[in-house]
């Protein structure tokens, strides 16, 4: 009884947005945004924590000796699962379908660094209702991908996510059209319908700058089907896949990219609890300073990583479209007039910055995040 009212509640507090009728999201901020239309993260976390602390007292009180035993073996392998040892199983929980903006962790796998490590990593793919930050709270997984800006929507909502790495220095984001459609720029989208996942720091952005006045926003499902067949359709994409995909598909598309407004995020960010940071510090370290190899090691040659990743995406994924994305990544990772001489470095100035934009788009959330919350440079080198 105990296990199916644990799981009712998963079940219930952790459906993906596409199971409660939502459009399904490209990555795990989308899940938040679903949260807020739900009336927000923190009263779900605390009937969670509430309900879930009747079941422990419910447990405390059984009265056989038998039941008493078996409630303490379960706890002891959660407690195992919970605060793992160097040279335990890791799993990390990607935001969306293997794609060369996770390269660096395929790569690590790939060339032995994590086993090196002593590290057992399990690399779990995503899609477009990933739950990243729910695993990571659940504790099913101990690091995810993440984009910065989910970094602060997540802390936000009482996450405790914290930030060790950021593979993208420039965000990959961008808004896509065909070239007859007559947009030069990301001032010129009016009258056009933009398939974008509703909610996102980008958009609101935009909105902010005026520049989705005369938009109809739609639904986007991840694909450039849409794009492809009508020249009045643009669509977000990443700079490292879509434009691609899309010219692929015998159209010639424009790349507007929304880092050029000043919305520039890192990006590829990788993420744990703040923890499993003060519990397993020597966990995260090896697994970062793994990571930040595979992800150096990935830049230089990328052949391992993206035979790996190619293998574990089956969802249209193409060597092409990996070969050019690991290029973009390039000059998305180290873009010029960076002056960082340790990949994956993140400055304090940056998510000052960026919470700073939130705020002003949100001002009831301003000031509930403190930007040095956001991160740590503890574990790079």
């Amino acid at each position: 009884m105990l296990l199916a009212m644990k799981a009712t509640i998963e079940f219930d507090f952790f459906l993906s947005p596409s199971a409660r009728g939502f459009p399904r999201s490209i990555d795990e901020g989308d899940t938040v945004g679903v949260f807020h239309s739900l009336g927000g993260c923190v009263p779900v976390i605390r009937v969670i924590a509430l309900t879930l602390g009747l079941v422990i007292l419910f447990m405390s009180g059984c009265g056989s000796s038998s039941t008493s035993s078996t409630s303490t073996g379960k706890k002891s392998a959660k407690s195992s699962t919970d605060t793992p040892t160097a040279g335990s199983p890791v799993a990390i929980q990607l935001n969306w379908y293997p794609e060369s903006e996770h390269g660096g962790v395929f790569q690590a796998e790939a060339d032995g660094g994590y086993q090196a490590a002593g590290l057992k990593v399990d690399i779990r793919p995503g899609g477009r209702s990933a739950p990243v930050a729910q695993e990571l709270a659940l504790g099913r997984v101990q690091f995810g991908f993440a984009n910065a800006d989910d970094v602060v929507v997540y802390r936000r909502q009482g996450l405790d996510v914290v930030a060790v790495l950021a593979a993208m220095q420039d965000n990959p984001r961008c808004i896509l059209v065909q070239e007859k459609s007559g947009a030069e720029s990301l001032n010129d989208l009016a009258g056009l319908t933009l398939q974008c996942q509703a909610g996102r720091p980008y958009l609101e952005f935009m909105r902010s700058k005026g520049l989705l006045d005369k938009v109809k926003e739609v639904p986007y499902f991840g694909s450039v089907a849409p794009l492809v067949a009508d020249p009045e359709i643009a669509i977000q994409g990443y700079s490292c896949a879509e434009p691609l995909l899309a010219e692929q598909e015998g159209v010639k598309v424009r790349v507007m990219m929304v880092s050029k407004l000043g919305w520039n995020p890192y990006s590829s960010v990788l993420i744990t609890t703040g923890k499993l940071i003060k519990e397993q510090p020597e966990l995260v370290g090896a697994f970062v300073k793994a990571t930040q190899a595979g992800w150096e090691s990935y830049l230089k040659d990328p052949t391992k990583g993206n035979a790996d990743i190619l293998a574990a995406n089956d969802h249209g994924m193409t060597a092409d479209v990996l070969k050019y994305g690991s290029e973009q990544m390039r000059i998305l990772a180290m873009p010029p007039g960076d002056q960082s001489k340790v990949f994956g470095r993140m400055s304090l100035k940056r998510w000052i910055g960026l919470v700073e934009q939130m705020d002003a788009l949100d001002p009831s959330q301003a000031k509930v995040v403190k930007p040095e919350d956001c991160f740590t440079d503890k574990f790079l080198e």
